[in-house]
């Protein structure tokens, strides 16, 4: 597998708490982030892709506010745990599913976020051309910080039309 650099472009995020939700607290601190990348001028197949995203130091984030550290952890697991193997692919339907089951898993979504969430994570879903989910992994790949988030997904999305790559994760604190 040929070596991949990918240039990391920007981070939208959306937050649950900047929403008004009907109940107190309906937000449950969660929250979406995408890293998006930008493919090469000839971008290889999607395998080679996903190995250059788990190459990138962007791959390396807790996702708990740190930051980015060239940490040997992504979320929940031991990055190096993480292949491309690990990613499912998955149909626009699935993908948009995972996200929209678990952002509605406290209650109604307010109008707005759906919106937000419309903009951010299930157009860029319904226009890639290749879906992935990060499937199960070994109980031995979470790492000892793994309390820090209740759920934890995780989606990569391969635009090669637009050439781009995201990486989303939808999460709580």
């Amino acid at each position: 597998m040929r070596s991949v650099r990918l240039a990391y472009w920007d981070s939208p995020f959306v937050n649950f708490r900047d929403f008004a939700f009907s109940e107190p607290g309906g937000h449950g601190y969660r929250w979406v982030q995408v890293k998006r990348f930008r493919l090469p001028a000839e971008p290889p197949g999607d395998q080679e892709l996903l190995a250059g995203l788990i190459a990138h130091p962007e791959f390396r984030d807790l996702y708990d506010g740190s930051g980015i550290w060239q940490e040997l952890r992504h979320g929940r697991w031991w990055a190096d745990r993480i292949g491309p193997e690990a990613y499912v692919p998955v149909d626009a339907e699935v993908a948009v599913g995972v996200v929209r089951e678990w952002a509605g898993g406290l209650g109604p979504v307010p109008d707005a976020l759906d919106e937000r969430l419309d903009e951010v994570v299930y157009e860029p879903v319904r226009r890639a051309t290749g879906r992935y989910v990060l499937g199960e992994l070994p109980e031995d790949a979470r790492h000892d910080y793994v309390p820090v988030h209740i759920e934890f997904h995780e989606l990569v999305l391969v635009d090669r039309t637009l050439g781009v790559l995201s990486l989303v994760v939808a999460a709580d604190d």
